[in-house]
């Protein structure tokens, strides 16, 4: 078999590129990368200088680059258009990646809620928490927002629509699992619903941000219904007789999530409150 120096059988040069020779032939085919040598045998060979062209290739269709456009740019080698071309790729895998971001966000998070270990139904436990990010949305607000003697219905789609509008404004990311804080009164006694909330991935600087702060808290779990006022009463009962003392505001979120919460038997909720002197 004829072989010069430089030159690749088209089996050894999609070896070299990590791609395979019907790629490379269906390049050939639609005019997009073809073989540079043929030899005194009649066989097409690549150029060992053609991996750049190839390489090039496979990454920008791999960014969703249409075949039209990368041959245009292969064949008139301008250099500010080929710059233009990279900048709107780029563009797209930055957008690309955020979705992927998001996507694990939301995918960890459903996890951990699903794997999380509450023990034994509606009895008060005490477990090191981790700080958490929040979206917190005043409940003062949203009532501006909602028509007078709205549905449950219809105030989640308000709630919803607030949350989306807001992370599309700033940027952020969530898995849109909703939980309320309460300020608590007289020893563990929640009032009335301050804020809703949702997690968000990271810290951020925006008008609405809260962080729930890492350190023992106590919580309590509740499953298979959506009303957890019997959890509260559990939990204020529990502080008051074990004469605990606690700090900052009482979170009660959803922990089954949308995965599960169509049926009530799947319900879990947590809620959870931390403990006087056990801050990180």
């Amino acid at each position: 078999m004829e072989r010069k120096k430089g030159w690749l059988t088209s089996g050894a040069f999609a070896a070299l590129c990590g791609t395979t020779k019907e790629t490379l032939r269906h390049y050939k085919d639609v005019g997009l990368l073809l073989p540079a040598h043929r030899g005194d045998n009649n066989y097409l060979y690549y150029d060992v200088e053609q991996f750049y062209d190839l390489y090039a290739i496979l990454i920008l269709r791999q960014t969703g680059t249409p075949l039209a456009e990368i041959r245009r740019c292969l064949e008139r080698q301008n250099a500010r258009e080929t710059a233009a071309l990279l900048r709107e790729q780029r563009f797209r895998l930055e957008a690309e990646r955020q979705k992927l971001e998001h996507m694990e966000f939301v995918l960890s998070s459903t996890l951990r809620n699903l794997e999380f270990e509450p023990g034994s139904d509606m009895v008060p436990q005490t477990a090191w928490f981790e700080e958490e990010h929040l979206l917190a949305l005043p409940v003062a607000e949203l009532e501006e927002l909602m028509s007078p003697n709205a549905s449950e219905d219809e105030m989640l789609i308000v709630v919803l629509e607030r949350c989306q509008k807001l992370c599309r404004q700033y940027g952020i990311q969530t898995d849109f699992l909703l939980g309320a804080i309460h300020p608590l009164v007289d020893r563990g006694t929640p009032g009335e619903i301050r804020h809703l909330y949702t997690r968000i991935k990271e810290k951020t600087d925006f008008p609405y941000y809260k962080e729930k702060p890492a350190g023992r808290y106590l919580y309590l779990c509740c499953r298979g219904h959506w009303d957890i006022s019997t959890g509260y009463a559990a939990l204020w009962h529990y502080i008051r007789e074990q004469g605990l003392e606690t700090t900052g505001d009482l979170y009660a979120c959803d922990l089954a999530g949308f995965t599960l919460n169509s049926v009530e038997k799947n319900a879990a909720s947590i809620i959870s409150v931390r403990l006087l002197g056990s801050s990180g």
